[in-house]
């Protein structure tokens, strides 16, 4: 009885929804049939208001694809009319990337989730925490005069942090500080003299902002992570090299902020840690 009862109350809906799309899509019974493939009469059947029956899977298909909305809506599964690709289209942008953090758009994600937490996993080292010598040793060589408005940019960044409500937690691998602190890989040829500077200002910096500003080292070669940043529950950012990947649904935006969160619970150096951590590094390399 109680399948009787559930079968009908569906059919009840299909109908509601199926007259719904009708009247969305400014469509009569008879430009449905001719769209579905069916006669006239089976859609005034779907129509009718007695029956507890619902059309076979293709002719569901075939009338959410003529009123441009999704089978699933249809019968009830999902209470969002759009289809797959839809919600999809209006829930991820791609925006062009430079070279260093000297874009508005990046300013605008910031603004908007301004109160909330912002989580990072920076490409390296965060930008806004580097000394102004580091950025010009980094950034010199690609964008030659406009390496001021790159300072500029990861100025204008910490500042707004300071003065903002928002929390901001960073984690970068712990391999990155290391390889920064011994000059190695990517940071191969930086000065002595500038790293120590660096890693003051690490030691700094960390311990003045805390804990507004929360830095914390984990393991890459037990957890592995893409740049990333997560603004509150607004927008998720996946840092491609020449784009921003962006996502604002719903889902989306939690599975990358557990993603983040997982990382902090296994950081093997934690934001309280970290000024010393960093201060044992500098007197390893000085």
């Amino acid at each position: 009885m109680e399948e009787n009862i559930d079968k009908r109350a569906r059919a009840d809906q299909f109908r509601i929804r199926l007259q719904q799309g009708l009247h969305q899509k400014a469509l009569s019974q008879s430009a449905l049939a001719r769209q579905v493939g069916v006669d006239r009469s089976t859609i005034s059947q779907l129509l009718s208001s007695s029956g507890a029956r619902l059309p076979n899977a293709q002719v569901v298909g075939e009338c959410a694809t003529a009123l441009g909305v999704s089978a699933d809506w249809l019968l009830s599964l999902t209470d969002r009319p759009e289809s797959a690709t839809d919600i999809l289209a209006n829930s991820l942008t791609l925006t062009e990337a430079p070279r260093a953090l000297v874009d508005q758009q990046i300013f605008d994600w910031h603004r908007e989730a301004q109160g909330y937490k912002i989580r990072h996993v920076p490409a390296g080292l965060p930008d806004m925490l580097k000394t102004r010598e580091m950025l010009e040793w980094e950034y010199s060589p690609h964008l030659g005069r406009t390496t001021d408005q790159a300072i500029g940019a990861s100025q204008d960044r910490l500042d707004w942090m300071r003065a903002s409500p928002s929390d901001y937690e960073i984690a970068i691998p712990q391999h990155e500080m290391i390889s920064f602190a011994r000059a190695e890989g990517y940071y191969s040829g930086l000065p002595l003299d500038l790293r120590l500077r660096q890693l003051d200002h690490f030691s700094k910096i960390t311990r003045q902002l805390y804990p507004r500003l929360r830095l914390y080292l984990f393991d890459a070669r037990a957890l592995y992570s893409s740049p990333i940043t997560v603004f509150g529950p607004l927008l998720a950012v996946l840092y491609l090299g020449r784009n921003y990947l962006a996502f604002r649904d719903r889902e989306r935006i939690q599975s990358f902020t557990t993603h983040f969160d997982t990382l902090i619970r296994a950081a093997s150096i934690t934001a309280r840690e970290l000024p010393d951590y960093v201060a044992k590094l500098r007197e390893e390399v000085g």
